[in-house]
């Protein structure tokens, strides 16, 4: 495997890389029309925390984090540092030691499509990581990788720059051309959802709200009385 580090990448605009931080996955995941989720697999290691940032990403060798360690360099404030392996991996290949050089330099994050440890030092140190797993086993420093390429995570491509925004729901990516898109799209979504928190909180019932009940009936649902239902027999 040959190696390259690209040393300046083209990143998101910041403020609105920021501003993304105020909405949550979900909201903008379903605003951009249900696009750029990394999937179920990452998960946080703590609870109660979103970050966005701009992705500093990593091509590894499983169970080698020599690049990591080259990536640091190229990591400012404001970045979220993005790694995975050439195949799957779920050896422990960041650790409190790592996070304590990030936290340095201003990185906001970790996503990891492979294994972390010390987990509670990292929760102690509040360095944020989502990652697909947890694992005490260590690693090499011997083979070369890739740093500010574009890499492959959960079936979504994320370059060098793009905006990455994680919480409690997961993590998804924003293509840095779109991050002014994303946010004016999460502000309507967002306006919508309060309203129709107000309507629900008010009584009002989904069904009509969004018109669910025609659905229903174009799908031939009917309503029945349970003693209808015994008496036709009607399966479910």
């Amino acid at each position: 495997m040959t190696g390259v580090i690209v040393t300046d990448p083209p990143r998101a605009d910041a403020a609105g890389v920021a501003a993304l931080a105020g909405f949550g996955v979900a909201t903008v995941h379903e605003a951009l029309g249900r696009t750029g989720s990394l999937g179920p697999g990452l998960r946080p290691i703590q609870q109660g925390v979103r970050v966005s940032g701009t992705a500093v990403t990593v091509l590894c060798w499983p169970g080698d984090n020599l690049m990591i360690h080259a990536a640091v360099e190229q990591c400012r404030d404001g970045d979220v540092l993005v790694v995975t392996t050439t195949s799957p991996s779920t050896d422990g290949m960041f650790g409190e030691l790592f996070a304590t050089a990030l936290g340095r330099r201003g990185v906001r994050g970790l996503v990891i499509d492979a294994g972390v440890r010390d987990t509670a030092e990292l929760r102690a140190m509040g360095f944020p990581v989502w990652s697909a797993a947890v694992c005490a086993q260590g690693t090499v420093k011997a083979t070369a990788g890739s740093v500010n390429v574009p890499v492959v995570v959960g079936g979504q491509v994320i370059r060098p720059g793009d905006a990455v925004l994680a919480d409690d729901d997961g993590v998804m990516c924003v293509p840095r051309d779109l991050v002014a898109t994303a946010v004016k799209a999460a502000e309507a979504r967002t306006a919508k959802e309060e309203a129709a928190r107000a309507a629900f909180a008010a009584g009002e019932l989904g069904l009509d709200r969004y018109g669910l009940r025609e659905t229903l009936a174009r799908l031939g649902v009917r309503y029945v009385t349970a003693e209808e239902y015994e008496r036709e027999g009607t399966a479910l």
